[in-house]
C-alpha cells in the first residue's frame, strides 16, 4: 500500500497552543480539509465562520504562521519528521538586513493577489524572515562580486554580464523562496509561486532549503544559466532588444516578419505581478541599466489588459488591440506571414453558447487591420506540472494563427454558403487534428482557427437580412458546427456505446433510475440486461450505473467478449494506462482496429465532460489521447513482433 503522510494537531487548551505530529495513512487519514472557498473549520472546536472572519482578523493582525512538518530527502525518496522546538527556534532566529529589504508596496487594484485580502500590503510580507535573510544577502554581496571583477579584468562590460545572470539567478529564488510556495507531492519538491499567472493564497506553503540539490535551490539554478551561457557561446549574430508600447510603436520596417503572443484579455495581470520581481531585481541591475530600472515599480499605466484600474476596460482593450494589429500590418513584410500564438481557453456563457471576450477582441482586430487566417496549428507549449494544470483541464498548447493580408478584391458572402463551407472544412480538420491525437482540451480551441480561416477569407458574411455576421456569432456558429461533428460520430459507435454516451451525458456515473435507463435502451435498439451482461453496467435495487474504468475486470480480453463495445475497450484502456504505457499497448494491440473507434469515443467523451464539468473524468480521457502517439508506437511493434513469430513459425512448419 501506497504510505500516505499527514500532520496531526494536538491542542493544548490549558496553554492555548497547538502542535503538530506527522501521520501515516496506517492509523487513518484526516476527512476533509479546514478551509474551503468560503469558511474555515477550527481545529480545536470544530466550529465553522466565514472566510470574510479570518480576512477580518489577518488585517488585524491575529494570523501568523507556524511550522507543521520537515521534509527530508531519504535514500529513495522523501521522509517526514515532526518538527521539535529546536527546529522552530532556529527557523526564527534569523538575520536579515532590515535596511536593504525592498519597501515596495503592493498595488490596492492587484486583484490577482490573493494574500492582499489578508492584510499584506508590502512585496517583502510575502516572504519568511528566514527566506529575506538569504535573499537580502545577495543583494548585499552581488553589488560587491562586479566591483572585484571591474578591479581584476578591467572589463566593465564583462562584470555588467556576470551580474546580470546573478540577478536573474536571484529571481529564480525569488520565485521557489517565499511563504505563497506550496510543497507539490508529486514531484516531492517546492514549486513556485508563479506556476500559474497569480499569487494565490497558500494556507500550507514550504520553505525550501537554498543549497539543497532539489528543483528552485541555487546550484539547479546556476547549472541551467550555465548550460544556457554553454549554448550561447558559438553565437556571432546579434540582435536587438527594445521595450516600447506595442500600440503606438514598432521598431522595424517593411522587412519584418512579425511573431506575438498578445495579452490575454483580463487574464494575466502583466504588471502588476512583475512587480514581485521587479523590487529584487532593481538594487542588482539599475547601475547597469538605469533606463530599465528607473521607476520605483513596474510602469503599467499603458498595459494593454482589461483590468478593473481602468476606466470603459473592454473598450480601451479593444482598440488598443486594434492599434496593434494595423501596426503590425503597416510594418510587416507582405511576402511573409504573421504568425499569432494564442493560449487563451474560450469561457462558458449560458446563453450564446462557448465564446470568450478574449478571443473575440483578438479576432475582430485581426479582421478589422485586414488579415485572413491562412493556416492554423496546436503547438504543445504549456507544462503539465504547473499548478493549474494538476487536478484540472487547463490547456496544453497555444493555438497558432498564421495570416496574411485578406486580398483587396476579397468577395462577400452569405451566411449559409458560410456554413457549408465551414462543415466541410472543419470536418477535415478535425479529422487530422484527432489522427494527431490532439489533446481533447484543446480541440475546441484547436477549431477556431480552421473555421475563423473560412470567415476571414471573405470580405463579409451577410445574413438574411443584409446583417453582417459578427466575429462573436462566427465564433458561436463554429462551436456548433463542432458539436455537430462530434456528435455524428457517434454513428460509428455499436448501440450499446451509443446508449451509454447518452445516459453519461445526463448521469455520469451516478446510480438513476431503472425505468429511464430502459426507456433510454429502446430508443438506441439495446436492453438494460444486454449491457449489464456486456460488463458495463450495474443493475440493482431499481437503479442502474455505468461501471467506472476502474472497477472494469482486469482478465477482459476483447477477442473473447462475446459482446464486445467500443465503450469498455476506451474505458479499459483508462484502466489499464494506470499501470503504464506498455501493458495499454497490449490492449490496444489486441483491439486491432477497434481502437481508433475507442480513441473517437474518448473525444466525444471529453467534450461532454467539459460541458458538463465532470473534471476527474475528464483528466481520464484527455491523458489517454494525449498518452496514444506512444501507446500506438508501442502496439504497433507488438503487432510486428507478433506477425513475425507467428511467419517464422510457418516457414519452419513448411520445410
Amino acid at each position: 500500500m501506497h504510505t500516505i503522510y499527514w500532520i496531526k494537531p494536538t491542542i493544548d487548551r490549558n496553554a492555548n497552543t497547538t502542535s503538530f505530529t506527522v501521520q501515516d495513512n496506517s492509523i487513518g487519514v484526516p476527512d476533509k480539509s479546514a478551509v474551503n472557498r468560503n469558511t474555515v473549520t477550527c481545529m480545536a472546536c470544530n466550529a465553522s465562520s466565514p472566510l470574510s472572519y479570518v480576512r477580518k482578523q489577518s488585517k488585524l493582525g491575529n494570523m501568523g504562521k507556524q511550522m507543521t512538518a520537515i521534509v527530508a530527502k531519504g535514500s529513495r525518496n522523501r521522509i517526514f519528521f515532526s518538527p521539535t522546538q529546536e527546529h522552530i527556534r532556529t527557523a526564527l532566529s534569523v538575520d536579515k538586513n532590515i535596511n536593504i529589504i525592498p519597501q515596495q508596496k503592493i498595488p490596492a487594484t492587484a486583484y490577482k493577489i490573493s494574500g492582499t485580502a489578508y492584510g499584506i500590503t508590502h512585496w517583502h510580507e510575502l516572504f519568511t524572515d528566514r527566506q529575506l535573510g538569504m535573499l537580502t544577502t545577495f543583494l548585499d554581496i552581488v553589488p560587491g562580486i562586479r566591483n572585484k571583477i571591474v578591479a581584476q579584468c578591467k572589463d566593465p562590460e564583462y562584470a555588467n554580464t556576470v551580474c546580470t545572470y546573478l540577478a536573474l539567478m536571484v529571481g529564480k529564488l525569488v520565485d521557489s523562496h517565499n511563504s505563497f510556495a506550496t510543497y507539490l507531492l508529486p514531484r516531492e519538491n517546492v514549486r513556485n509561486v508563479f506556476a500559474r499567472q497569480a499569487i494565490p493564497m497558500a494556507w500550507d506553503f514550504a520553505e525550501g532549503n537554498p543549497f539543497a540539490n532539489a528543483a528552485g535551490t541555487l546550484s539547479l539554478i546556476l547549472d541551467k544559466i550555465t548550460r544556457v551561457v554553454e549554448a550561447l557561446a558559438p553565437c556571432v549574430s546579434h540582435g536587438t532588444v527594445r521595450q516600447a508600447d506595442a500600440s503606438t510603436t514598432m521598431y522595424s520596417d517593411k522587412d519584418s516578419v512579425v511573431v506575438t503572443d498578445p495579452p490575454y484579455y483580463d487574464n494575466i495581470s502583466y504588471g502588476e505581478l512583475s512587480d514581485f520581481f521587479y523590487v529584487w531585481l532593481r538594487p542588482l541591475l539599475r547601475d547597469i541599466y538605469p533606463e530599465l530600472f528607473a521607476s520605483i515599480a513596474a510602469p503599467i499605466n499603458e498595459e494593454m489588459i482589461a483590468a478593473p484600474r481602468f476606466e470603459n476596460t473592454s473598450k480601451r482593450f479593444e482598440n488598443l488591440m486594434n492599434k496593434t494589429l494595423h501596426l503590425v500590418r503597416d510594418h510587416s513584410n507582405p511576402e511573409f506571414p504573421v504568425s499569432i500564438f494564442y493560449a487563451y481557453k474560450q469561457q462558458e456563457d449560458k446563453h450564446n453558447g462557448r465564446r470568450s471576450t478574449g478571443w473575440d477582441t483578438m479576432l475582430s482586430a485581426l479582421v478589422d487591420a485586414g488579415f485572413q487566417i491562412v493556416g492554423t496549428w496546436p503547438m504543445r507549449t504549456e507544462f503539465s506540472g504547473r499548478s493549474n494544470a494538476i487536478k484540472a483541464n487547463s490547456l496544453a498548447s497555444s493555438i497558432i494563427l498564421v495570416c496574411r493580408m485578406r486580398p483587396a478584391n476579397a468577395e462577400s458572402t452569405t451566411r449559409r454558403k458560410f456554413m457549408d463551407c465551414l462543415k466541410t472544412e472543419l470536418l477535415l480538420a478535425l479529422t487530422r487534428m484527432q489522427a494527431s491525437s490532439i489533446a481533447p482540451v484543446d480541440l475546441a480551441q484547436a477549431t477556431i482557427g480552421p473555421g475563423m480561416s473560412v470567415f476571414t477569407r471573405y470580405a463579409k458574411v451577410l445574413d438574411a437580412n443584409g446583417d453582417v455576421v459578427s466575429v462573436r456569432e462566427a465564433l458561436s456558429l463554429i462551436n456548433q458546427t463542432l458539436d455537430e461533428i462530434l456528435a455524428d460520430q457517434e454513428g460509428d459507435f455499436d448501440a450499446d456505446t451509443r446508449w451509454a454516451l447518452s445516459w453519461f451525458g445526463q448521469c455520469g456515473f451516478n446510480k438513476e433510475d431503472f425505468g429511464m435507463a430502459e426507456t433510454l435502451s429502446k430508443a438506441k435498439n439495446t436492453s438494460v440486461s444486454g449491457m449489464v451482461e456486456a460488463g458495463i453496467l450495474e443493475a440493482g435495487m431499481g437503479k442502474v450505473r455505468l461501471l467506472r474504468p476502474r472497477e472494469l475486470p482486469e482478465d477482459w480480453d476483447p477477442k473473447k467478449d462475446k459482446r464486445f463495445t467500443v465503450w469498455e475497450a476506451t474505458h479499459h484502456l483508462i484502466r489499464v494506462l494506470d499501470q503504464g504505457e506498455d501493458a495499454t499497448a497490449d490492449l490496444m494491440a489486441n483491439l486491432g482496429p477497434a481502437s481508433e473507434a475507442a480513441r473517437e469515443l474518448a473525444y466525444r467523451l471529453y467534450h461532454t465532460c467539459e460541458q458538463k464539468n465532470y473534471s476527474q473524468e475528464a483528466q481520464d480521457y484527455d491523458a489517454l489521447v494525449q498518452s496514444w502517439p506512444e501507446i500506438s508506437r508501442l502496439a504497433r511493434d507488438i503487432t510486428l513482433q507478433q506477425t513475425y513469430s507467428h511467419t517464422g513459425m510457418k516457414q519452419y512448419d513448411d520445410r
